[in-house]
Formats: C-alpha cells, structure tokens, sequence
C-alpha cells in the first residue's frame, strides 16, 4: 500500500493533492459532486477584508493550452466568509484548510490574518503577494524583494499559523522574491500564480477581456511553473506548494520531484471538476510505476539524479 501522506510545515495531509485557490470558490459546489474528504486540504478563494465584486465582464477568455482570467477577487469579504463559508466548510470538509489571504495594504494583510487566529479548521494562511499595493501606485507586492519582505515580516507578526506566500512568476528572478521571504520568518511558499497575458478580439479589434490583461493558467504553463519550483527549491529551505498546470498524476509526481511538498491544481477543476478526485485516485499506481511506497520519498528527487 503506498503512503500518500506529506507534511506543510508541520500539517498533515492524508496526501499531496491541494484545489487551489479560485478554482474551487469555498467548497459548496465540489461537495455536490464528490466526497471532499479525499482531498489533503483545498486553499479557499481570495479573500479581501472588504467585500468586493470583480473586475468587469467579460473576464474569462480561452486560449491554447489554457485560459486568462481578470475576475479581480470577487469575494465576499472576511467577516462574511467567516461568519458564513467556514461553518459550512466544517460540515462538507473535515480536514485541514489553506485561507488564501488578499490585501491592498500591509495593514490589511495583517488585519485579516488576525481575523483567521480563531478560526480552528484553517490550519495554514497562503498569502497572495500579487495584489496592487494601494500605497505604491498599484505595483504588486510581490513584484520586488522588498516588499515581498515587508508583507512577510507584518504577517508574520500578527500570524501564529503557518504562513505560505504565494509568488508571483511575473519577475526577473523569483528565487530572490523566495529568499526574501525566507529572510522574513516565511514557514513556505506557493508557487506560481498566473502568468499575465492578454488575447485580442479580432472582429472587434479590441482585448477580449474588459479588463484588457488577465492571469494566464492552465497546461501552457506548466513548463514554467515546473522550473520555477526546481529553481526556488535549490535557493531556500522552505517546504514548496506546486502550483500551474498541474491535470494528472504525472505532472503531480512531476512537481514533486522538482522540489514541492504538495500541488495545488487550479485550471484542471474548472475544465473537469472531477479532476483533484481522479488525480488523487491515480497516484498509487504512478508512485509504484516510480518505485516507491511513500510518495514523500518523491519531494525533491530529481535534484539527486
């Protein structure tokens, strides 16, 4: 029997399969169509202290390989999903949560994690660093090391739990925004999140999203999500959650090997909702392909030859 159990951080999964972040809203809809309880944890959508309602429509576009999106963190808000989404996520989920945490501002990010301190099921806070930072002219925070560092520095203050931040791809160098992090008090990383890109309209001779770029997901950038998890792997020493492109086991046991404790799939769900379920499903028979019983023996191996 293959043991598909990991650990973030200190928090086990009963194995390394994760819904990422905006595919997977907070669980209601997956629940009507499988048995939640198989997954490791899911990281719930974005979520904003403010309620806020998205980016203009239309705001999904297809492409070869993949899709933008420009959804602009609709979401309800902290107090509301806290009050509403968790309860309801104890009953259809009974293992551990990753809380995708969004802000505008330093002060906002902090605010929102102590908003999560009490809240019991959350078991790890994913910090999304590719949020416009209000106070910086709309530059993202985690677009440059230092303020990468300075939302891990103020997190880190105001969190007792674990946190993960997730990185963006759009930079030069993302061992560097990693390694500042690290710097920082970081317990983890999630990497990546979207490439940006845009797609045009041809009859109407204008971006197909209103929002004129959106975040490239999906297969096309698996590639690119792969590497970025060897590079960042080799520059700290920090547990990794893979993150982009990832729709079957073998691109899960793929990332594993380039460096990732766990995988979040994100794209896959929305093309086929019961993708997580089949992945997970799968596993046993790609980690006996591979040679092992635990599939933890994976994390990292292709660094070693």
């Amino acid at each position: 029997m293959v043991d598909l159990s990991v650990s973030l951080a200190g928090v086990m999964l009963k194995n390394p399969i994760i819904p990422a972040s905006g595919t997977f809203g907070y669980g209601r809809e997956f629940a009507e169509i499988y048995d939640l309880d198989i997954l490791g944890s899911f990281s719930w959508k974005g979520t904003t202290r403010d309620p806020r309602s998205g980016n203009p429509q239309p705001r999904i576009a297809e492409t070869a390989s993949g899709m933008l999106n420009a959804v602009g963190l609709q979401n309800p808000g902290m107090e509301a999903v806290l009050r509403e989404e968790l309860p309801n996520i104890a009953r259809i989920f009974h293992g551990p949560v990753i809380a995708n945490v969004c802000g505008f501002s330093l002060e906002e990010y902090a605010e929102n994690c102590r908003l999560l301190e009490d809240a019991e099921q959350v078991k790890i806070l994913e910090i999304n660093i590719s949020c416009p930072n209000v106070h910086a002219g709309g530059k993202n925070f985690g677009s440059d090391p230092r303020s990468a560092a300075a939302v891990t520095r103020a997190v880190r203050a105001a969190a007792k739990k674990p946190v993960f931040m997730k990185l963006s791809p759009n930079v030069s160098d993302i061992a560097e925004i990693a390694r500042a992090c690290e710097a920082e008090g970081a317990d983890g990383l999630c990497l990546i999140n979207t490439l940006l890109g845009m797609r045009i309209d041809l009859d109407a001779r204008r971006p197909l999203l209103a929002n004129r770029t959106g975040g490239l997901s999906g297969p096309a950038v698996f590639p690119v999500a792969l590497r970025m998890v060897w590079d960042v792997y080799e520059a700290v020493k920090l547990p990794i959650i893979g993150c982009g492109g990832v729709d079957s086991a073998e691109s899960a046991a793929e990332m594993l090997l380039a460096g990732a404790s766990a995988v979040e799939v994100g794209a896959a769900n929305l093309r086929d909702p019961w993708a997580c379920k089949t992945i997970i499903e799968n596993l046993p028979a790609v980690c006996r392909r591979l040679g092992v019983s635990r599939i933890s023996d994976l994390i990292g191996g292709a660094h070693y030859g």
